[in-house]
């Protein structure tokens, strides 16, 4: 990584990413990385969530690049939605990876006080990477949200919901969507400047 001024903030989803999971395996691996730690990730409540993400940010002594999954993806969307306008600039960009569909019908009972999505472009850069396979969204589902949120969007083939289940657990290849969000962050800093 060549942005070491930037912190990472991890954002899991629904029952936290394990030790197994790739996002602790890139907390482990990239500089300057931090978790958002929820109270309960069983029995998730959307403004404890989002408060907990708020809270990481204003902590957070550089710019900060989301790396979030499943339930944290709809976590990032609620926080922008309501978030000062100070502290949303503090997020350089975030990575969205699997974002689970709060609003389909066959939906866990625990996540949806997170619905509705908000449809609302984020005020920052964003990659939005879905599978076709995922039972947490569908590809078309996650374009749809990708576009609300003015994220790339990109739908990778037969990769579940890009898990531990599924079989991604270092999810190396995953550094080129982050690379790619970086290089996204720096052209929107050149144009802005």
């Amino acid at each position: 990584m060549h942005s070491v001024s930037m912190q990472y903030l991890i954002v899991p989803g629904w029952q936290g990413s394990p030790e197994r999971h790739w996002q602790s395996h890139w907390q482990r691996s990239l500089p300057n990385s931090a978790r958002v730690e929820q109270k309960d990730w069983f029995v998730p409540q959307r403004r404890d969530w989002v408060a907990a993400l708020s809270h990481c940010i204003e902590i957070s002594q550089a710019p900060v690049i989301l790396i979030a999954h499943s339930l944290g993806c709809a976590t990032v969307a609620h926080w922008a939605l309501q978030a000062e306008p100070e502290l949303a600039r503090r997020v350089a960009g975030a990575l969205l990876i699997a974002p689970a569909d709060v609003e389909r019908p066959n939906c866990p009972e625990p996540l949806r006080n997170f619905a509705p999505l908000h449809r609302q472009a984020l005020p920052f850069p964003a990659l939005l990477v879905g599978s076709s396979n995922d039972p947490a969204a569908t590809p078309e589902r996650a374009r749809q949200l990708a576009a609300a949120w003015g994220a790339i969007s990109t739908i990778l083939t037969n990769v579940g919901h890009i898990n531990v289940k599924s079989g991604h657990e270092r999810w190396e290849e995953g550094f080129t969507f982050l690379y790619q969000l970086q290089d996204q962050i720096e052209r929107t800093s050149r144009y802005r400047a």
